[in-house]
């Protein structure tokens, strides 16, 4: 994974917040704000699946996870899982030979 230094300014009403992840996760407060980040991310990822904007393969891709575990925080958030005929007639045939 590539990384990118970027100047950001944050509302001073969020630092408290960043202080207490930090304080319950035991860790510095640039790495808080990290998670936080990514889980903005992920949220707006899985809100872009919702709409039809990224398919499944795309998100496991952007949020370097496997798709099964995006299936998972699907299902979780509530969201429908598309299922197209073509995908549908693909997996049959994957199952096929993986089982035969």
């Amino acid at each position: 994974m590539t990384t990118v230094s970027y100047p950001l300014r944050i509302d001073e009403r969020i630092m408290p917040l960043v202080d207490l992840k930090a304080k319950d996760e035991y860790t510095d407060k640039s790495t808080a704000l990290r998670k936080l980040l990514y889980k903005g991310v992920e949220d707006y990822l899985l809100e872009l699946y919702a709409e039809g904007r990224l398919s499944i393969g795309r998100v496991a891709e952007m949020l370097n996870k496997s798709i099964y575990d995006v299936r998972v925080l699907i299902q979780a958030k509530g969201i429908k899982i598309m299922h197209s005929e073509e995908i549908y007639k693909k997996s049959r045939e994957t199952a096929k030979k993986l089982f035969s």
